[in-house]
């Protein structure tokens, strides 16, 4: 019993840590990545050198509350979700980011509720640790916006030939439309989205960019980049002093992938 203790003592320190240098450091991947059997294209790029559209598209898309919240969600919410989970209903709220980044990078696309408590265990510890921005960074650039295409950098060269400091406001609303559903899609000749796909499939992914481009243009016209500076993001992405790690030139696996699609 003393091992066994020792051992959950050891593996809670480590994981601990994990998380903590989750705080300075980007993980060269993911467990839904990792899991993806097609690969994964991915690079990391500074969350101030993002298009404050995106930024502000994202939040009012995926989690409104994330720069005004403590912690990675409300109890009130928590228990209806789960409520909801083990009565068969659809799910009345969703994830917050935390939550999302929690189970993007330890956890899989299980519906268990095993799986949701130790997603929601793993956000609130991850809440603690990591602030708004941070979280809002990792977010941009581990969510999946295509069969292959991970975080901003890669999605908005794929999609739009733009560096992520130059997505417009409809460019940003299309990309975080496919967030419920990055898997349907691909890349349109000379660029934007093509829903039709050998899956058959495609139409999921279109009705959430829909569904998107009804929505969140209100929330953008009303609060503006107010909640992204909320979340700790200062200035705009045009006001940035160039970088090495600013993802102003496409990765080299965003290109080969276009050239083998034909779709440049």
């Amino acid at each position: 019993m003393r091992r066994i203790v020792r051992v959950l003592a050891v593996l809670g320190v480590v994981q601990a840590l994990v998380v903590l240098s989750l705080r300075w450091v980007d993980p060269p991947t993911t467990a839904f990545m990792a899991a993806n059997p097609e690969g994964s294209i991915q690079q990391s790029v500074p969350v101030e050198h993002v298009s404050r559209n995106f930024l502000a598209a994202v939040i009012a898309h995926e989690d409104a509350q994330l720069p005004y919240r403590d912690g990675a969600f409300e109890w009130d919410a928590l228990w209806a979700r789960a409520t909801a989970h083990l009565s068969g209903e659809e799910d009345p709220s969703g994830s917050t980011i935390p939550q999302q980044m929690a189970k993007n990078l330890f956890l899989n696309q299980e519906l268990s509720a095993w799986r949701k408590g130790l997603e929601a265990a793993l956000s609130a510890e991850l809440a603690a640790f990591v602030d708004d921005r941070r979280m809002l960074e990792l977010y941009v650039n581990y969510a999946q916006f295509g069969p292959t295409v991970y975080g901003v950098c890669a999605a908005g060269w794929y999609y739009f030939d733009s560096p992520p400091a130059e997505l417009s406001a409809e460019e940003a609303v299309m990309l975080v439309g496919l967030l419920p559903s990055p898997g349907h899609v691909q890349r349109a000749p000379g660029g934007g989205m093509d829903f039709e796909v050998e899956d058959g499939m495609g139409w999921l992914s279109r009705s959430h960019v829909l569904n998107a481009q009804a929505r969140v243009p209100r929330h953008l016209d009303r609060l503006g980049f107010t909640p992204v500076e909320d979340a700790g993001v200062e200035g705009l992405a045009s006001e940035q002093e160039p970088s090495g790690d600013d993802c102003s030139t496409p990765p080299q696996e965003v290109t080969d992938l276009i050239a083998a699609e034909g779709t440049a």
